[in-house]
C-alpha cells in the first residue's frame, strides 16, 4: 500500500473550528486514512494529529508519545482531574507554543482500528495529547485555551503572519528578509 503525507490545515482555516462526526464503520478506508495521518504526523514532525487537521471531518486521531504510533477512533474524554501546566504547541499553529493549564489525569474511551474498545487512564504528557487532539475533534483550537493576555498576543502575531504570507506567495520576500 502506498501511503502519502497530507497537507495540514493551519490557523484561520474554518475546518479547524467545526466539530467532527463519529465514524460509523471502522473499515479499510479508515485504516488507510490513519496510515496517511501517521505518516503526515511523523513528517511534520508532531506527536498527534486529528483528522480535521487534514480536512477530514471524522472523529479520529493518531499520536505517538515516543513508543510508536497509535490510533484512536471516536475518542471521548469521560473524566479528568488535577491540574498541570505544560508548554504546548500545535501543527495547525506552526512554530508557536504556550504554557497552558489543563487537567493532569485523563480517562479516555474510544476504539482501535480493529474495533476493540479502548479504555485508557493516563496523566501528564499522554493525557495532554489526548486533550489536545479531542479539542481539535470538537472544533477547539489551541489558541482558545490561552489566557486573555496570551490570546491577544497570539492573535496579533498570527494575523500579521497570515497577512505577510498572503502578500508573499512565492516566499521570496521572507527569504530575502524584506
Amino acid at each position: 500500500m502506498v501511503v502519502s503525507t497530507l497537507p495540514i490545515r493551519t490557523y484561520g482555516d474554518p475546518v479547524l473550528n467545526m466539530p467532527t462526526t463519529e465514524i460509523e464503520n471502522i473499515d479499510a478506508k479508515v485504516a488507510a486514512l490513519a496510515e496517511s495521518m501517521i505518516e503526515t504526523m511523523q513528517e511534520a514532525p508532531g506527536v498527534g494529529l486529528a483528522a480535521n487537521q487534514i480536512g477530514v471531518q471524522k472523529r479520529l486521531f493518531v499520536y505517538d508519545k515516543g513508543d510508536g504510533p497509535h490510533v484512536v477512533v471516536n475518542p471521548v474524554i469521560v473524566e479528568t482531574s488535577g491540574e498541570w501546566v505544560y508548554e504546548e504547541g500545535c501543527l495547525s499553529v506552526p512554530g508557536l507554543s504556550w504554557e497552558i493549564v489543563r487537567p493532569n489525569a485523563v480517562h479516555l474511551k474510544g476504539y482501535d482500528l480493529d474495533g476493540n474498545e479502548l479504555d485508557i487512564e493516563t496523566d501528564e504528557y499522554e493525557g495532554r495529547i489526548f486533550q489536545h487532539e479531542c479539542d481539535h475533534l470538537d472544533g477547539v483550537l489551541l489558541v482558545e485555551r490561552l489566557t486573555d493576555e496570551q490570546k491577544k498576543e497570539a492573535k496579533k502575531y498570527l494575523r500579521k503572519r497570515r497577512f505577510n504570507l498572503s502578500h508573499d506567495e512565492d516566499g521570496l520576500h521572507q527569504l530575502l528578509g524584506e
